[in-house]
C-alpha cells in the first residue's frame, strides 16, 4: 500500500518532467486531457479500452441509434433518442423491433446518414461474409448486443432489428452500436491492396482508423497511435445544442495518476480523470476545480465457479464480503472519492430488490466462516487475482488490491496478484476463467458499468453468457438466475421488468456472486478556466457545452 510520502515524491518528479513538455499554443480554445488509459482507444467505430474508450473515441466521434442524457449532476441518465427518433417492439412478434431514423444527418465525409448505414453496421459485426465485417470489431460490440441477429432495410428511414429471443433490453444495448460511415470506408476499400477482399477490407479498416467518420459533435483532425488524438468541432452537428463550444479537444494517455496529476499542476493538460488521491489538497490549493458524482459502476472481484475454484464455497464468498472494511479504504486511500458497496446497486434503486444477505464490515464473523471452511492462522486459503495497473473505471486497482490483499490476510486469505496492462486484461475479461489467460487466476478484478440490466447482471450471471459470449468470466452455471434473466427479458412492461431485475439482483448478492467493493464517484480535477461542465451520474460525459477561457 502506498503511502503519503512515497507518492508526493512521486508527483513531485513527474511534475519536473511535465514541465518539460511544451503546452500547445494557438489562438484557438483547446481542451487537454489527460486519459487514464495506456494508449489511445480504437477510432475506427467501436472503441476498446472498455467504457473509457466508449467516453472519449466513441461518443465523441460517433452516435448510435439511442444514446444517453448526460445533462444533469442531479438526476439519473437515461436513455433517450439519438440517430433514431422512435422505436417500437412488434405487437406479434416481440423478436423484432422497428426504429424510425432521424433525418437530414450526415456523416462527417459529407454522405447521408439513413437505413443502409445502419444495416452496414450491424453487419459489420455480426454478418461474417459482409466485406466489411471486422473481427476485431466483434468482441467489444456483440458482447454488449448478444441477442441482436440482423437488421433489415424498410425504407430509407426505418429498420427492423430482430433478436434471437424476446428481449426487452435490446433499445438500451444498441447505444454501443456506433455508427461509422460505409461511405468513407467504401473508398478507403476500392483503394486498398491485399490478396484477396478479407485483406482489403483490414487495409480499408486500419486507414479508416486514421481519417475516420462518424456523425458525432466531434471530428478527427490528427491522430499518433499510443501518443495523442486531436479532435475538432463538427459545425455540422445535427444536434445545434450540442455542438462543442470548444475549438479542440486533445487526448493523452496517461496511466499513471501521479505523472497525470503533475501534468495538471504544470499545465500540460487542462483536465485530468482520476487524480491521486493524496495529491487533492494541493490541487485544490492551487486553484484547480475537483468534480465527482456517484455513477451506475461497480468496483468488484468476479469469482472463478469452475471445479476446483476456492470460490465455489459460499462460506468463503461470503468471507471475504465481511472482511473488508469498505469505509477505511473510502477515508483512508481513496480520500472520499468512492461510495462502499453492498451489491450491485445501493437502497432506493428500482433494481436493489431485498438481499438476505447483508454486506458489512464484521471480521469476526468472516474469520468464523473461514474456520468453518477449513482454514486458519496456520492454513491459509491461496487465492490468485487478475488485475491491471490502471484503466477504464480501475480507480487506484493495485494500491487498492493491495489494501485487500492485507485487509484478507486477517482473515486467512493468502492473495497473490497478478498485474498485467489493462487492454489485456479487458480482452481477458472475455476469454474467460478457463483460458491460458487467465494465468491460473481464480478471480478477476474489471469493473463494471451497471447503467442497463444487461450490463449490470445479465451478462455475469446468466449461464448462456460465458465466453466467448460475453463477460460471464467465472461460468456462473445457476439455474434461478437464468430463470430470472429470461423473466426479465421477457417483460416489456417497466414496472414489472423492475420488479424481476430486483429479484435477480437480490438473489446474485444472496449467492455473492462478486466480491462487492466500491462504487466510483468519477473523481475528475480540471482547470478554473474550464466552464460548462456537467458531471452527470454516468460512466459518460458530454464535452460539447465546456468552454476554455483564453
Amino acid at each position: 500500500m502506498r503511502n503519503r510520502k512515497t507518492n508526493a515524491t512521486a508527483i513531485m518528479l513527474a511534475l519536473a518532467m511535465a514541465t518539460c513538455v511544451p503546452a500547445i499554443a494557438g489562438a484557438e480554445t483547446v481542451l487537454r486531457i489527460g486519459m487514464t488509459a495506456a494508449d489511445i482507444p480504437r477510432t475506427l467505430g467501436q472503441p476498446d479500452q472498455g467504457f473509457e474508450g466508449n467516453r472519449f473515441t466513441g461518443l465523441t466521434m460517433y452516435d448510435a441509434l439511442t444514446m444517453w442524457d448526460l445533462s444533469s449532476s442531479d438526476k439519473a441518465s437515461t436513455m433517450i433518442p439519438g440517430l433514431a427518433t422512435e422505436w417500437k417492439v412488434d405487437d406479434s412478434d416481440k423478436t423484432k423491433w422497428i426504429f424510425k431514423l432521424r433525418p437530414g444527418v450526415s456523416f462527417h465525409d459529407g454522405s447521408p446518414f439513413n437505413a443502409d448505414a445502419v444495416v452496414w453496421n450491424v453487419d459489420k459485426v455480426l454478418k461474417q461474409d459482409a466485406p466489411q465485417h471486422d473481427a476485431s470489431q466483434v468482441g467489444v460490440t456483440a458482447s454488449r448486443m448478444p441477442t441482436l441477429v440482423s437488421a433489415r432495410k424498410i425504407d430509407d428511414m426505418t429498420v427492423e432489428l430482430t433478436t434471437k429471443e424476446p428481449d426487452s433490453f435490446l433499445p438500451i444495448n444498441l447505444t454501443n452500436l456506433f455508427i461509422a460511415s460505409p461511405a468513407k470506408w467504401q473508398q478507403f476499400y476500392d483503394k486498398a491492396e491485399g490478396a484477396d477482399a478479407k485483406a482489403k477490407s483490414q487495409a480499408a479498416w486500419a486507414a479508416f482508423a486514421k481519417d475516420a467518420s462518424g456523425t458525432g459533435p466531434w471530428k478527427m483532425s490528427s491522430f499518433t497511435p499510443r501518443e495523442r488524438l486531436e479532435l475538432v468541432k463538427n459545425d455540422k452537428y445535427w444536434d445545434k445544442a450540442r455542438v462543442p463550444k470548444t475549438d479542440k479537444m486533445v487526448l493523452l494517455p496517461m496511466p499513471e495518476a501521479n505523472a497525470r496529476t503533475a501534468a495538471l499542476l504544470s499545465g500540460q493538460v487542462n483536465w485530468i480523470e482520476a487524480p491521486a488521491p493524496d495529491a487533492l489538497p494541493e490541487i485544490k490549493q492551487r486553484g484547480f476545480n475537483l468534480y465527482s458524482n456517484e455513477e451506475p459502476h461497480v468496483w468488484p472481484w468476479q469469482f472463478s465457479r469452475v471445479e476446483g475454484s476456492p470460490w465455489n464455497d459460499i462460506r468463503v464468498r461470503k468471507a471475504a464480503n465481511l472482511c473488508i472494511d469498505r469505509e477505511g479504504l473510502r477515508d483512508g486511500l481513496l480520500a472520499g472519492l468512492m461510495v462502499p458497496a453492498t451489491g450491485t446497486f445501493e437502497p432506493g434503486h428500482p433494481w436493489r430488490g431485498n438481499p438476505t444477505f447483508q454486506i458489512k464490515y464484521d471480521k469476526p464473523a468472516a474469520q468464523k466462516l473461514m474456520q468453518e471452511a477449513g482454514f486458519g492462522p496456520n492454513k491459509k486459503l491461496t487465492v490468485k487475482i487478475q488485475t491491471s495497473a490502471s484503466g477504464s473505471g480501475q480507480m487506484l486497482p493495485l494500491p487498492m488490491n493491495e489494501y485487500l490483499q492485507q485487509a484478507l490476510a486477517e482473515c486467512y486469505f493468502d492473495v497473490q496478484l497478478d498485474v498485467i496492462e489493462w487492454n489485456t486484461l479487458f480482452t481477458n475479461w472475455r476469454r474467460g476463467t478457463k483460458d491460458p489467460s487467465a494465468n491460473g487466476s481464480n478471480a478477476i478484478n474489471v469493473t463494471y458499468a451497471a447503467m442497463d440490466p444487461f450490463f449490470a447482471l445479465v451478462r455475469f450471471l446468466q449461464s448462456g453468457m460465458a465466453p466467448p459470449v460475453s463477460n460471464n468470466w467465472g461460468f456462473n452455471n445457476n439455474p434461478k438466475f437464468d430463470e430470472l434473466v429470461k423473466k426479465a427479458r421477457q417483460t416489456f412492461e417497466p414496472a414489472a421488468r423492475d420488479a424481476a431485475l430486483a429479484e435477480l439482483h437480490a438473489a446474485s448478492v444472496d449467492d455473492v456472486a462478486f466480491l462487492y467493493v466500491a462504487h466510483d464517484v468519477a473523481p475528475r480535477a480540471m482547470s478554473p478556466k474550464i466552464k460548462g461542465f456537467v458531471q452527470p451520474k454516468s460512466w459518460f460525459v458530454d464535452f460539447s457545452p465546456v468552454t476554455v477561457a483564453p
